[in-house]
């Protein structure tokens, strides 16, 4: 699809909104957060979206806004409790960022939310594109959003290799400047589930005519080689409580987080109790759960089951309790 303004673009682009929408309004998803436009819940969502599945984003969504149903309640709660509630999505800085974002909302904005992308970027943690779907969303500011599924849209769309300031010029030449928050919600939607990385279902496409590449561009580099490693750790349990490590403030990842502690070693007794797979970036780890106590010399509490729920616990740790049935 040509991107240049001439009479035949301006065409294909009033097409390209009237298909998207009309698509959009027949298949989008029921997804919670879509349920009003709550300045407070689109955020949220965002946030909880980035770098993470929508599978794993609706089991945690509810259950925060449970425990933080407001903006005000979020930015009174102790950052433990916060990132307890954040515990399984991972990247927990999003967590932190939100909870600083909160506290700068309710003590310098009065508890009210900025309505435009630019006052958003000036709360920490809100980048450009989530302060453009947040705006667009929340506000119907006409203000385009880039992400990987817009990316892919665009790119394949046009048939070029658009980057930077090219993608973001692309996207706002197409946006519905009248309905710019269903707009930007219907390109990540189609990119989600039809113009898909991988075998992307081009025939059920709304814009198939109006797409140069209709389907796979060729990649521009291989994925980076995914390492191995395993790792052990002891489940320490009596009386109805585990023992758990805290992660060192200073940590590069997941600072102050409750995690079970790891084994050096295993010394060749016996087997584990269990085994599962975990992956955190470039890194697939086989991991290791051994019954039994801690090292001796490991400094850690002991935390009552029923109280799991309510630690800051890393998605490992989380993972392996679930399946040791202690969740």
């Amino acid at each position: 699809m040509d991107m240049q303004f001439d009479a035949r673009a301006r065409v294909e682009q009033r097409k390209f909104r009237r298909r998207l929408l009309a698509w959009y309004e027949r298949h989008r998803r029921d997804l919670p957060w879509r349920a009003n436009r709550d300045p407070y819940r689109v955020w949220l969502s965002e946030i909880m979206l980035q770098q993470t599945r929508v599978a794993a984003v609706i089991e945690h969504y509810q259950e925060f806004l449970r425990r933080f149903p407001t903006v005000e309640k979020l930015a009174a709660a102790r950052e433990p409790s916060v990132l307890a509630a954040w515990s399984g999505l991972g990247y927990y800085r999003r967590a932190r960022m939100l909870h600083a974002a909160a506290k700068v909302v309710v003590r310098e904005y009065g508890g009210k939310f900025p309505t435009t992308a630019e006052g958003w970027r000036a709360l920490p943690g809100i980048g450009r594109y989530t302060a453009a779907a947040i705006a667009s969303i929340a506000f119907d500011e006409p203000a385009a959003v880039v992400d990987g599924n817009v990316e892919r849209v665009l790119q394949r769309v046009s048939g070029k290799r658009l980057a930077g300031e090219e993608l973001w010029k692309a996207a706002n030449y197409l946006l519905d400047a009248k309905r710019p928050g269903d707009f930007n919600q219907a390109m990540m939607e189609l990119g989600a589930v039809v113009c898909a990385p991988r075998a992307p279902t081009c025939l059920t496409c709304p814009v198939i005519e109006l797409c140069v590449a209709r389907g796979e561009m060729p990649p521009l580099a291989k994925p980076a080689r995914q390492h191995k490693r395993e790792i052990h750790y002891a489940l320490d349990r009596r009386d109805g409580e585990v023992f758990l490590v805290r992660r060192p403030k200073n940590a590069s990842l997941m600072p102050g987080m409750w995690d079970l502690p790891e084994l050096p070693n295993t010394n060749g007794a016996g087997g584990p109790s269990l085994t599962l797979r975990h992956s955190i970036t470039v890194t697939d780890y086989t991991v290791r759960v051994w019954r039994g106590a801690a090292p001796s010399r490991v400094a850690g509490k002991w935390i009552p089951v029923e109280r799991l729920r309510q630690v800051a616990l890393t998605g490992l740790a989380r993972k392996i309790l679930r399946k040791a049935e202690k969740l």
